[in-house]
Parts: C-alpha cells; sequence; structure tokens
C-alpha cells in the first residue's frame, strides 16, 4: 500500500475509535492486501491517536494470519464503573489472562529464553478485554480488515493478582459469571492450550521487529470463554476457577 492509502485508512478507523461510531469496511486502496498491509495501519492509527500502547492481546499465528493488536494506555482501566461503548444494550468481553511486565522486555539482538521470559512476568491479573468493532457487522470484514482496526480490541479491565505459578498453568478455567439474575457457567479452555504460548512469540516477533516489551505493559493471550455479553450499570462478577474471582460494572461511553 502507499503510504496515503495507509494514511487514509487509518484517519477513518482513529475517527471512529474517537467517536464510538461504526461504519462501512475499508474501501478501494485503503483496504489492507496484505498483513504487512494492515499492521502497518495499526502503526498509523496508533500515531495518529497519540495515545501510548498499555499493552498487547495476541494469539498463535495460523496459515495466513497473525494475532496481534495494541491495546491503548488510555482505555487500560481498574477502577470501576469502567467506561466502555455499549452496542445493542450490551459490553461484549472476553475472559482472560493478563501477564503485567514491571521492568519490560527491550529489543535486543538474541532471541528470549522461556525463563527469561517467565522472569519479566512481575504478575497475572484476571481480565476482560473489551470488544468493540468499528465496522457494521454485515458484511462480516475480513481477517485483513480486522486486523488493520486492532483486532475488535476497545480495551482491558484489569482484575486482581494471582498466584503466577497456578495461572501458567490454566490451560482450562471454568468461568462463573454472576450479574443480577444471570448466574451461568462457562466450560473455559485456553485456545492455544498454553497460556504462555502465545506471549513467547509475541516476544520474539515484536524482537525482530526491533522492538520490545516496554515497562508496565500488559500482554492478554486469549479468551477462555469466547465472549461473554455483559450489562451496563449493573455489578457483574467472574470467578476464574480457583484463581480468583473478578468484579466490575460498566458505564456507556
Amino acid at each position: 500500500m502507499h503510504a496515503d492509502a495507509i494514511r487514509s485508512a487509518a484517519i477513518t478507523l482513529a475517527a471512529r475509535r474517537l467517536s464510538g461510531e461504526c461504519g462501512p469496511l475499508l474501501q478501494a486502496d485503503a483496504a489492507p492486501q496484505t498483513l504487512d498491509d494492515a499492521l502497518a495501519i495499526q502503526q498509523a492509527v496508533s500515531d495518529l491517536l497519540g495515545n501510548s500502547v498499555g499493552g498487547w492481546k495476541c494469539g498463535l499465528p495460523d496459515t495466513g494470519k497473525l494475532v496481534l493488536a495494541p491495546i491503548y494506555s488510555s482505555t487500560v482501566a481498574e477502577v470501576s464503573p469502567c467506561p466502555a461503548w455499549v452496542r445493542h444494550g450490551v459490553v461484549r468481553t472476553e475472559p482472560e489472562l493478563a501477564f503485567v511486565f514491571a521492568e519490560g522486555l527491550p529489543a535486543r539482538g538474541q532471541p528470549y529464553r522461556r525463563d527469561e521470559v517467565l522472569a519479566a512476568i512481575s504478575a497475572v491479573r484476571l481480565a476482560l478485554e473489551l470488544i468493540d468493532s468499528r465496522y457494521h457487522a454485515d458484511p462480516k470484514p475480513s481477517f485483513l480488515q480486522s486486523l488493520a482496526d486492532g483486532l475488535v480490541n476497545q480495551g482491558l479491565w484489569l482484575g486482581p493478582v494471582v498466584d503466577k505459578a497456578q495461572a501458567l498453568a490454566a490451560d482450562k478455567l471454568a468461568i462463573r459469571v454472576q450479574q443480577g439474575g444471570r448466574d451461568e457457567m462457562l466450560a473455559g479452555v485456553h485456545p492455544a492450550g498454553d497460556p504462555l504460548a502465545p506471549l513467547l512469540w509475541l516476544v520474539e516477533f515484536l524482537r525482530q521487529r526491533g522492538e520490545g516489551l516496554l515497562p508496565g505493559q500488559v500482554v492478554i493471550t486469549g479468551s477462555y470463554a469466547g465472549v461473554v455479553e455483559l450489562q451496563p450499570g449493573s455489578p457483574a462478577m467472574l470467578q476464574f476457577g480457583e484463581l480468583g474471582t473478578l468484579e466490575v460494572s460498566f458505564s456507556a461511553r
């Protein structure tokens, strides 16, 4: 993509992030054709917003897909009520574990070993990724269009710190959702089978690009139960197996 086309796409997506409005898919020259195009639009959106990256969402790559997107610092919350864009009367969330890097992992020439990444994780917290798209639901965006838009991320809610060793071993987590009269049990399974595997991939991917994890950034690596819809204005409690319980309420942005 030409630099002007990347900037045009980024202006559209950044404006929608700020306004909360959804719109049509990127058209013609402004639509990403490759993974590099989509990542370039991601970066251009970040530049336009002037919003520091507070963390990353990531998953293991698949054929023709790279699963990573920035989470902006201004959208990371831990004080309730948490502001969020409300769609059709609900806030869409995904229950995840958030890996916190107090000291970061700076860019360097040689790959990081697994034990180095583990040592750099200063805390693991229960979390909810906040989900929202800058596109209309129909037609469904292609993966590249979604990647350019940050893979439907609108923010992150950080809950309590949990035991690190138990969290790293949590390939499965039963998720109990309680809100109002709702009391639902979900059979939670990490999509990668290992919550650490996507993080290790992300660290190496960033390193190869001459980047690293900055001090204070957090990384989420996949939802244990897909999308969980929660009502704004009503306290919700989510129990993550034996790890702990997260409590939150949402207010409409």
